[in-house]
């Protein structure tokens, strides 16, 4: 899977949260200042030749969708992280987090519990 560009991601996790949409309804969920129309439109497009989005026509444009789920996106990213930084050791980075975020042992608690719910 490749990866993306900060402004991929962006607006991919724009079309995860509406699930479909077109280059305007993108550019709305943005903060102001917002991106540009051909700015958005070109990434959109980018991120079609990528293999991350697709699209249906609908009148004269475009209906944009992921074709990646968020959480494969995500596992993904997590992993390479992992793997680049931390030698493939999950532990060493739940360490490395724990210390340089200065997590009380209550919050680690709460985290463990969290996970062990979902077991």
């Amino acid at each position: 899977m490749k990866a993306l560009t900060k402004a991929e991601e962006d607006i991919m996790q724009v079309l995860w949260q509406l699930e479909k949409a077109n280059v305007k309804q993108i550019i709305e969920e943005f903060p102001e200042p917002k991106p540009a129309y051909n700015t958005v439109s070109t990434i959109v497009r980018i991120l079609e030749s990528k293999g991350f989005v697709d699209y249906e026509k609908q009148g004269k444009g475009h209906m944009y969708f992921p074709l990646l789920k968020k959480q494969d996106y995500s596992n993904q990213s997590i992993n390479k992280l992992v793997d680049n930084y931390f030698q493939g050791s999950f532990k060493s980075m739940v360490s490395f987090f724990v210390k340089k975020n200065d997590i009380s042992l209550n919050e680690l608690e709460s985290v463990l519990n969290e996970i062990n719910k979902k077991e």
